[in-house]
């Protein structure tokens, strides 16, 4: 796992030592993606430059140091992430005559691009990377994407010089960068509460998009906009699983689920330095901490984190999965003071504006787990792949059922549920408990049925699915002068062919939400402190079965991820995993209202936002207002303000 960067200037007017000097400052910039060792390569004659800064897992000598250029002398690769079938991949390679100096996955890849060619070869990788490759035969440069949107990468056109790197504050090292911040993005990134790809922050700059190619003569002229080729994709896998779906059993569904998840976790245990596995009991990270057990000689370290606050604390349950599975266990208890201290180094952690509030344990755990051990194993992608989120047990039915009501009477009763805030229904339903039937007893009910009216409210799949995830709402004027750039989710008749709005949500979560938020946010979280998380149930192999799946195998019978549990319970005893889902979350709503409530004010100042010249104050202000008094739960709302005006602040703004 590493951190990557580098630019091409087509005026080619600076030398070597000039190239060098500004690639180093811009992998430096992202020093903490590659605390173990750092070099760069120059071509003035090109124009090019790459920078990398290296966190040495697979290999730790000098013959696994990048940037790295192939035998034949052709290729120069600068590279983030991890192969895991390289050993297969290197003895293939070993029959067709090439040689190996060293033990890297990094020149098994430089020695398969140079046999199959770059696209072939990617085809044949099993991984997570993000690759930055100049080709001295065709003069072009590529960027490569992972399949799933794991390792981030930007580029673009700054300054007149195309520049890239792992994270934005690399592209800002490089002196002809310029920061203007791009007012339609951010209110895209108010309605989702992170930048979705391909967009960033900054106008000229993008993310390339997983699964992609990115190609650039190096002879193209300032502004040239580069061929992005895509390599595999996830709606078409979708769309694949959907037109042959699987035809087993339960049972042999799960036989395959567990047989690939368990080559999936072994993969991801070729390490040479130590590593763990993240834990919070639930049903996605206890399955892969069950199999990395199962293939494991020696007890697992399996980290957890625990918080006071009640209804946030998934440590004890986490604790009882450790002791079951007979992992070395360890679990750190963290107060609202340390949780708290954390808000402050968001956006330099996060590097561009960042709203989800699980940010901050997911850093905490990162942080402890880093004390330990490298590398870490996450559940993440399970929900998305296995039909985890509890709006996928519900909305369909609900979007079925209201549709057959005429419209007035929607309104009607969308009116009725509204009338009452979140807050007061929640009230209603804890004096209800002892007499509700054990189905009506769900988290946060005021929140679900306020969800559910929009529902019924809704013109539409995209209006439904838009409702469910979204924040701001686009007609709220709360950027001025924006207008929010479509995405996929407003373009159903982009969307692949699928049976149900339940996969169809699934889908939009899969190529939306899971890379644009949850795996930005574990990997800015985890590579803060220099450790590398591995996701083996994003592993494509896994992916492609589970979107073959019928929907009656991830959610029938209203169980969510039906077969991931088919396949924990054969390792677990079910009564130590089945709970509510509780997510990983803070209470906010409540700090927002207590000890964050000085900084949240400073940063919300009518003052402040009116200067400031991005928001309309008015809106923020009356949910500020409404929040203070207890009335309504706007904490996502706020958040999303708040970590835009804290990295803002960051900036110089």
């Amino acid at each position: 796992m590493c951190g990557i960067s580098g630019f091409l200037n087509p005026a080619r007017d600076v030398g070597e030592q000039s190239l060098r000097a500004t690639a180093t400052a811009m992998a430096d910039a992202i020093a903490h993606r590659g605390p173990d060792a750092a070099d760069c390569w120059a071509d003035a004659e090109v124009g090019l430059a790459f920078g990398h800064r290296r966190l040495a897992i697979i290999d730790l000598s000098a013959a696994g140091a990048q940037p790295m250029t192939s035998a034949d002398g052709r290729y120069v690769l600068s590279y983030n992430g991890e192969v895991y079938n390289f050993p297969a991949l290197r003895a293939e390679l070993e029959a067709r005559g090439h040689t190996f100096r060293g033990e890297s996955d990094t020149e098994v890849v430089l020695a398969g691009i140079v046999e199959w060619g770059l696209k072939a070869a990617l085809a044949r990788c099993v991984g997570m990377f993000a690759i930055s490759l100049w080709d001295r035969q065709t003069r072009t440069l590529s960027l490569v994407r992972d399949r799933l949107g794991i390792k981030p990468l930007y580029y673009g056109w700054s300054g007149g010089v195309f520049m890239f790197g792992s994270e934005l504050s690399a592209l800002k090292a490089h002196p002809q960068f310029r920061a203007e911040i791009d007012r339609d993005t951010l209110a895209l990134y108010m309605l989702r509460n992170c930048v979705p790809a391909p967009h960033s922050i900054f106008v000229g700059i993008r993310k390339l998009t997983p699964g992609s190619i990115l190609t650039l003569p190096i002879d193209a002229r300032t502004g040239t906009e580069p061929e992005i080729e895509a390599f595999w994709s996830l709606s078409e896998v979708a769309a694949r699983g959907a037109a042959s779906p699987f035809g087993g059993s339960e049972r042999e569904a799960a036989d395959q689920a567990e047989e690939l998840i368990r080559t999936a976790v072994r993969d991801r245990m070729v390490a040479d330095r130590p590593l763990g596995v993240f834990l919070s009991g639930g049903i996605d990270s206890s399955t892969v901490a069950a199999l990395m057990q199962d293939v494991s000689e020696t007890p697992v370290k399996t980290f957890s984190i625990g918080f006071d606050a009640a209804g946030y604390n998934e440590a004890e349950d986490a604790k009882a999965v450790a002791a079951h599975l007979g992992t070395d266990h360890t679990e750190l208890y963290v107060d609202a003071a340390k949780a708290q201290d954390v808000v402050s180094e968001l956006p330099r952690i996060f590097d561009e504006p960042f709203a989800d509030s699980s940010q901050v344990p997911t850093y905490l755990v990162s942080e402890m787990a880093r004390r330990d051990v490298v590398v870490c194993l996450s559940g993440d992608g399970g929900d998305e792949m296995f039909g985890g989120y509890n709006r996928y047990l519900w909305v369909d039915g609900i979007a079925r059922n209201s549709a057959a009501v005429p419209g007035p009477l929607r309104k009607v009763a969308a009116a009725a549920m509204t009338s009452l805030s979140p807050h007061t229904w929640d009230s209603v339903f804890d004096a209800l408990g002892p007499v509700l039937p054990g189905k009506l007893r769900q988290p946060n009910p005021g929140d679900k049925l306020h969800k559910m009216a929009g529902i019924m409210n809704a013109g539409g799949a995209s209006e439904i699915y838009q409702g469910l995830v979204g924040h701001w709402r686009t007609g709220d004027g709360i950027v001025r002068d924006a207008t929010p750039p479509t995405t996929l989710v407003e373009r159903p008749a982009d969307w692949p062919a699928l049976p149900s709005f339940t996969e169809h949500m699934m889908h939009l979560d899969g190529v939306t939400y899971l890379p644009d938020d949850i795996l930005t946010k574990v990997d800015r979280a985890s590579m803060a402190v220099g450790l590398e998380t591995r996701v083996p149930l994003l592993d494509h192999r896994v992916v492609e079965f589970a979107w073959t799946l019928p929907l009656s195998l991830k959610t029938g019978a209203n169980v969510a991820k039906r077969t991931l549990r088919n396949v924990l319970y054969r390792h677990v005893p079910r009564e130590l995993v089945e709970r509510p889902k509780m997510g990983f979350a803070l209470p906010i709503h409540d700090w927002l209202r207590g000890p964050l409530r000085d900084w949240a004010e400073d940063l919300l100042a009518e003052k402040r936002l009116r200067e400031g010249g991005y928001f309309a104050p008015g809106p923020v202000r009356q949910k500020w207002q409404e929040h203070l008094s207890g009335r309504r739960n706007w904490q996502h709302h706020l958040w999303d303000v708040l970590m835009f005006q804290a990295w803002l602040e960051g900036q110089g703004g």
